[in-house]
C-alpha cells in the first residue's frame, strides 16, 4: 500500500479509501490510485484488512435445500445484494431442519471467518424457539416472527387471504383447499389463513386435502376434492400442486375456468404458460433476500446496537396475479 501511495503521489489513507470503496475520494484521484495498483500488481491483503477493520468481507448463508426453487431465489438475492456491497458469500447446506444441525452450520461458518450469518427458511421442527450462536450478527429469512433474531419474510397469510377473497369476489360459494404437508410452517400458515378468511366471510369450510408440494399430490388431492360436484373453486398451497389440480380437472371433464376456478401460490416461471395461465400469489423473495443483506450489513458496519432499534420482524406483502384460470361460476 505504501508503494501504491508513493507511485500515485497520495497518502496511504487515500489508498485505503480507494481499496475500501470510500466515496470521500475524487474521481481523478481514484483513477490515479487504481492505475498505480494495476501497474504494481497490488492486491489487498484480506488477512491484514481483517486485523485492521475487524471484518472479513464475507457473509455466511445457512439453507436447507437448494433444490427448492424458493430457497434458491432467496439465496440468489442474498448473493447479488452481498456482492453489490463488496461482500462474498459462503453457503452451508443443512440436511435436516433441526436446531442441532442449524447451530452446527452457524458454528462452522463463524469458524471460517464470516462477518454475519443469514439463515434461510428457518423451519426448525424440533423446537418452537430457534436458539443460535451469537458470536456474529444473525438475520433469519422466514415467515414467522417467533425468533429473537431480526426476521424478514413473506406475509403468507396475506397471500392466502387474497386468493380466497378473489374467488369469493367472483361469486363462488366457498373455496376448497389443497394444503401443503402438515410438517411445513408455510403450509400451516396458508391453510390457517384460508380457513379464517372463509369463517370471517360466513362461508362453509370444506375439509382440506393435504399434498406434499408435488404435482402428483395435487392431482391426487384434486381427484378427491372434485368428487364433490358442488366444488367450483380450489386454492392450492403452491403452483406445483395447482398443476396437478388442472390435470385432474381435465381428466374429470371439469373445464377451467368455466366449471372450476384454480388459484396457486408462488408464481413460478411456468405459471403464465399453463393452459389456462394460472392465477396465483406472487412472492417477492428477492426483496426478502435483499432486506436480509441490508440489515445484516448495517449491523456489521454500524456502531454496536445501530440496527437493533429496527423492528425485529418485517414482512413483504405478496401480490395476487390474476390470469385465466379463474372466473365467476356458471
Amino acid at each position: 500500500m505504501a508503494d501504491v501511495a508513493k507511485l500515485a503521489g497520495v497518502s496511504g489513507q487515500t489508498v485505503s479509501r480507494v481499496v475500501n470503496g470510500n466515496d470521500r475520494v475524487t474521481s481523478e484521484t481514484r483513477l490515479r490510485v487504481e492505475a498505480a495498483m494495476q501497474q504494481l500488481g497490488y492486491r489487498a491483503n484480506i488477512a491484514a484488512r481483517a486485523l485492521a477493520t475487524g471484518r472479513f468481507g464475507t457473509i455466511g448463508v445457512v439453507t436447507f435445500n437448494l433444490s427448492a426453487v424458493l430457497n434458491v431465489r432467496i439465496v440468489e438475492a442474498v448473493v447479488t445484494g452481498a456482492q453489490a456491497r463488496g461482500y462474498s458469500v459462503s453457503v452451508a447446506i443443512v440436511d435436516g431442519p433441526t436446531e442441532k444441525e442449524v447451530r452446527a452450520a452457524v458454528r462452522g461458518l463463524t469458524d471460517r471467518a464470516v462477518d454475519g450469518v443469514i439463515v434461510v427458511e428457518a423451519r426448525v421442527l424440533d423446537t418452537p424457539h430457534l436458539r443460535l450462536p451469537e458470536e456474529v450478527p444473525l438475520v433469519i429469512a422466514d415467515s414467522r416472527a417467533a425468533h429473537k433474531h431480526p426476521t424478514f419474510g413473506m406475509d403468507e397469510a396475506a397471500g392466502a387471504r387474497a386468493a380466497v377473497d378473489h374467488l369469493l369476489g367472483l361469486g363462488h360459494a366457498t373455496v376448497h383447499h389443497v394444503a401443503g404437508p402438515a410438517g411445513s410452517n408455510p403450509a400451516q400458515r396458508r391453510r390457517a389463513a384460508w380457513q379464517r378468511q372463509l369463517k370471517r366471510s360466513g362461508r362453509a369450510v370444506p375439509p382440506p386435502v393435504a399434498g406434499d408440494w408435488s404435482p402428483r399430490s395435487g392431482y391426487e388431492a384434486a381427484l378427491r376434492l372434485l368428487a364433490d360436484d358442488e366444488a367450483t373453486a380450489v386454492f392450492a398451497a403452491n403452483d406445483q400442486m395447482a398443476v396437478g389440480v388442472l390435470r385432474a380437472a381435465a381428466e374429470l371433464g371439469r373445464r377451467v375456468p368455466d366449471d372450476l376456478s384454480v388459484v396457486g401460490f408462488d408464481d413460478l416461471d411456468f405459471a403464465p404458460y399453463l393452459t389456462p395461465p394460472l392465477t396465483t400469489v406472487r412472492q417477492d423473495l428477492e426483496t426478502v433476500g435483499r432486506r436480509c443483506v441490508e440489515h445484516l450489513i448495517a449491523r456489521v458496519e454500524g456502531p454496536p446496537g445501530a440496527a437493533s432499534a429496527q423492528p425485529s420482524s418485517r414482512f413483504v406483502r405478496p401480490e395476487l396475479i390474476v390470469r385465466a384460470s379463474t372466473a365467476p361460476p356458471r
